[in-house]
């Protein structure tokens, strides 16, 4: 389940928290209220391969973060389970940085 997603400098964002709690959450809102790009964000912090048009306008660097909240029996799980104790959860972290062509040394 994913518990928070912290954007730093992405497109139109300067710093942003969320925090979700459980059961069902949805993002609406006008169009270009920004949804898409909290989706664009949560894929960075998932992987998604990043290119550097996301950074914001005269930031030097973008920073994603999503936190995961996974089961004990989840596959992500399995290496903190190894000591046989009981842990309810495993909070997984994901961040993914995303820097501007001037900085990443290309």
């Amino acid at each position: 389940m994913l518990l928070g997603l912290t954007i730093r400098d992405v497109v139109l964002i300067e710093r942003l928290s969320l925090a979700f709690r459980p059961g069902l959450c949805v993002l609406t809102g006008e169009t270009g209220a920004g949804k898409s790009i909290l989706m664009d964000a949560l894929g960075l912090a998932l992987g998604r391969r990043a290119d550097a048009s996301l950074v914001r306008p005269g930031a030097e660097q973008a920073a994603v973060a999503a936190e995961f909240a996974v089961g004990r029996n989840h596959p992500a799980a399995s290496s903190s389970t190894a000591t046989g104790s009981f842990i309810p959860t495993l909070l997984a972290g994901l961040t993914s940085i995303l820097t501007t062509p001037s900085n990443s040394g290309t």
